[in-house]
């Protein structure tokens, strides 16, 4: 039997992500004085990168639950 492919980021212990436009950029990097290069690095390689097809220098935003501290956000920058 077949089955159709499921999206990785339907998987419950996967945080949503997503790629951030330049404003949303802007203001993070301008919030915390620094610069792109800084931020933490995720693969272009990654299950969920490919997902959502972000490529080198993009910003990933994810966002996790967490029971203590409700949502929380990160940032990554796609990098080779």
């Amino acid at each position: 039997m077949k089955r159709g492919k499921v999206s990785i980021l339907e998987h419950e212990l996967v945080p949503a992500h997503e790629i951030i436009a330049d404003e949303e950029l802007n203001v993070l990097l301008n919030k915390y004085k620094i610069k792109k290069e800084q931020l933490p690095k995720i693969k272009s390689s990654d299950p969920v990168s490919k997902e959502i097809k972000a490529e080198e220098g993009d910003v990933v935003k994810i966002r996790r639950s967490s029971r203590t501290a409700g949502s929380v956000l990160s940032y990554r920058l796609v990098v080779k």
